[in-house]
């Protein structure tokens, strides 16, 4: 599953245990990247409080779908597996529309967002997060005014920004550490936006 030692559920105590238990999905599944923090529970904390609050957060204004095609769309920039496969799944679960769900991983595997069926405003975010993803010191003010021209505002600017930066760092934690996805359920993730402090997925 890693390159180095994790600790599994059932063998946890402490603060990871209570870790474990507020990340858990159904038979007590816990994702493979948060066992990756397991010798180390501090980061796992910051690294779900994070996730959540980039990705499942009520105050966001994107669908929580597109956000997960960002994710899908770095994590194959980052050539990720895991991240793809797992937030993939996810996608397909959110957006409940197979066929559409296959023609956006098909342009993301194609390297070309103007192939998949998004709107513009959705297209213009995926060559932001491409950018910022492989040339991050290249990004300039005339990439935001594209957004703005596109018409996102700028809190969903915010979002894609921290969308891309959040699975660049967990795509270099899962590609540092030799995560896979053995033994993991793909797709869940935490539905109760409205808690922030809820991580159980589902």
């Amino acid at each position: 599953m890693a390159w180095i030692k994790t600790i599994p559920f059932d063998a946890a105590t402490g603060k990871l245990k209570t870790l474990y238990d507020r990340v858990t999905g159904p038979g007590g599944n816990v994702d493979n990247i948060m066992m990756m923090h397991s010798l180390r529970p501090q980061s796992m904390e910051g690294h779900m409080a994070l996730y959540k609050a980039v990705l499942h957060h009520s105050g966001n204004s994107l669908p929580k779908w597109y956000l997960e095609v960002l994710g899908v769309w770095v994590s194959s920039l980052n050539d990720c597996a895991y991240c793809v496969e797992h937030h993939f799944a996810g996608l397909q679960r959110l957006l409940r529309d197979a066929p559409r769900g296959e023609a956006i991983r098909a342009a993301i595997e194609a390297r070309n967002p103007q192939l998949a069926p998004l709107e513009s405003a959705e297209r213009a975010g995926m060559v932001y997060a491409r950018k910022l993803t492989e040339a991050p010191a290249a990004v300039i003010e005339a990439d935001i005014n594209a957004l703005r021209a596109a018409g996102l505002d700028d809190g969903q600017i915010l979002e894609i920004n921290q969308v891309t930066a959040y699975f660049s760092y967990a795509n270099r934690t899962v590609l540092g550490l030799g995560c896979s996805t053995r033994g993991d359920v793909l797709g869940l993730s935490p539905n109760n936006s409205e808690n922030p402090e809820d991580w159980g997925h589902s």
